[in-house]
């Protein structure tokens, strides 16, 4: 079931949103060669702590995993599409790193992620990420009142399929409130017109995925969590949580 959230919980949200932004700004910052992926769960740690705010990832179990979520943010490196555990893997130059992050302030929920490079880039890393992120203005300027999911769907898969890039299959975006995954799914390509019908008060999660390679399969690593591109080519991810308004759609987890 689908729930319209007041003005006063959207505004709740966009409290839980700053949070976050706050969180991968800090994360992003902290990210330099040699920095462990520990390191920078630890970084975001710190943050929603000083914020007064829990980790919606921290313990978190879906049907599909074999253990809890056991850090605050996930940490995709490289080929690492999504779901990324954090560990004790020190970042290199010219690594892609992928960081999504939540935040659950006073009983409501923000989801974000952002890609970026560390150290010398490498410019199709910086194309990917682009798409990714041009992918996400697209989705969310579909997010209006009266279009449906599938108009959101389809502006971020025309994004990714006109650059040559893969979509994970399966893998989308989400309802957002209380709890971090709500209804309805929002699918990363699809057919225009089609699906739920967009009213204001929903509030969603829309995050594009791309791979590099243009494949849409993936692999799961033996943790039951990282998913990683099938031809070791990289991904990236980007994510904004984000309220439908009469007035068009406002992005929740911007600074």
């Amino acid at each position: 079931m689908v729930e319209l959230k007041t003005e006063q919980s959207i505004a709740r949200m966009r409290d839980a949103g700053r949070v976050v932004a706050r969180t991968l700004q800090a994360v992003r910052e902290a990210a330099a060669v040699g920095v462990t992926l520990t390191d920078l769960d630890q970084v975001a740690r710190r943050v929603l702590a000083g914020a007064g705010a829990g980790s919606p990832f921290l313990g978190y179990r879906p049907s599909f995993a074999p253990v809890p979520f056991p850090a605050v943010v996930c940490a995709s490196v490289n080929d690492a599409i999504v779901h990324g555990i954090p560990d004790g893997y020190r970042l290199r130059d010219g690594d892609l790193v992928s960081i999504d992050c939540g935040a659950v302030l006073d009983g409501w929920v923000g989801d974000a992620a952002v890609s970026f490079t560390v150290g010398r880039a490498r410019p199709e890393d910086l194309a990917l990420i682009e798409a990714a992120e041009a992918a996400l203005r697209a989705g969310i300027a579909a997010a209006v009142p009266g279009n449906r999911i599938g108009d959101i769907a389809h502006a971020i898969g025309r994004v990714c399929r006109g650059a040559g890039y893969g979509i994970p299959d399966g893998f989308g975006g989400h309802g957002v409130g209380r709890t971090m995954h709500e209804d309805p799914g929002v699918p990363n390509e699809g057919p225009p017109g089609r699906g739920t019908k967009l009213r204001a008060g929903m509030v969603l999660a829309i995050e594009p995925m791309v791979i590099a390679g243009g494949g849409d399969d993936y692999l799961t690593d033996g943790d039951g969590w990282t998913l990683r591109t099938t031809d070791g080519s990289r991904a990236a991810h980007a994510e904004h949580t984000v309220a439908i308004t009469a007035a068009g759609p406002r992005i929740l987890t911007a600074l």
